[in-house]
């Protein structure tokens, strides 16, 4: 009778079991910093630019526009600052870089073929990619100071308008 019991409530359960879409990578980078986190930003709209401030040696900071929204800058004030314009439609579907007690490198590739690189070639190596199929890049999150000292990303479905 038990056994019964329990098969009907896995039956049940199958049923109601929905795919997994979300997913993480992280953290990559040292343990310094205050923590800083994008996740309330995706409600906004999928990544549509990204700005990261770059010096000789670190990834200094970061803001990413989501939607039409820019939030909040995280990071510190010294160095060069660049900016990326997505495409229409176009996700970020893989991460990688280099750090070694702060992030050095950040290099993202686009579901429409584009490779877009900062800071240096330097540190240990991570490779970062959604784990389920047709998820893209939805935030970030981290640790920063006076630099990014770590960052993860955040993925999931491609938000639908």
């Amino acid at each position: 009778m038990l056994a019964l019991a329990l098969l009907a409530l896995l039956c049940v359960s199958a049923e109601s079991v929905q795919p997994r879409t979300s997913s993480y990578n992280g953290e990559y980078g040292g343990g310094g910093g205050k923590r800083f986190s994008h996740s309330g930003n995706q409600l906004d709209g999928p990544i549509t630019a990204i700005r990261i401030r770059t010096n000789s040696y670190y990834i200094v900071g970061l803001q990413v526009k989501y939607g039409k929204e820019w939030s909040d800058y995280t990071g510190g004030s010294r160095g060069d600052l660049e900016e990326i314009f997505l495409y229409p439609g176009e996700s970020i579907i893989q991460v990688s870089g280099k750090y070694k007690n702060y992030l050095r490198q950040l290099i993202f590739v686009t579901d429409k073929g584009r490779h877009l690189a900062f800071g240096k070639d330097t540190g240990t190596s991570f490779n970062a990619a959604p784990l389920y199929p047709n998820t893209v890049l939805r935030f970030f999150s981290g640790r920063s100071g006076s630099v990014i000292d770590a960052i993860g990303l955040h993925w999931d479905l491609y938000p639908s308008e």
